[in-house]
């Protein structure tokens, strides 16, 4: 099984816990004489089983992403952290961005008038650099997620 099948997995695993969930939540309580349309104990032991299915999953991926290499030295978690980073980084700069690009409105000539104290142009080409540091890192990490084979 590919890495990437057992992402896929675990973020069906994970929908499909929070569906129960919701099921269990509307099971819980019947007006008197009625029964549920679901037996909360059998939603519940799906949620468990889910649950350790998940666990396992979520195990196997770690220990994949800490022990695969994509360019032999760096580990799919130090991508990863990297490529977290990036993006952390780069959504800080779209707000600056959008925060600075924003007009002054001003109802009178003797309304204060502010100014910008940033380059925006600059932070924009800051940004861009950042994106394609991220597309590039994240096709990497997509690449040996469909390569890395997990017994």
């Amino acid at each position: 099984m590919k890495l990437a099948e057992l992402l896929i997995e675990r973020s069906d695993c994970q929908k499909r816990i929070s569906e129960l969930e919701s099921a269990v939540r509307h099971c819980l309580r019947v007006q008197e004489g009625d029964e549920p349309p679901q037996s909360p104990q059998k939603l519940l032991a799906e949620i468990k089983a889910a649950n350790a299915r998940l666990a396992e999953l979520v195990w196997l991926i770690a220990r994949a992403n800490y022990e695969t290499k994509i360019d032999g030295k760096t580990t799919l978690a130090q991508a990863l952290a990297r490529r977290d980073a990036i993006k952390a980084e780069r959504d800080t700069l779209i707000d600056v961005i959008e925060e600075a690009s924003r007009r002054d409105f001003r109802g009178t000539k003797s309304e204060i008038k502010t100014v910008v104290t940033v380059d925006v142009a600059e932070l924009q080409k800051q940004s861009d650099k950042l994106a394609r540091q991220y597309r590039e890192l994240d096709t990497k990490i997509q690449e040996r997620n469909w390569t890395t084979e997990i017994e």
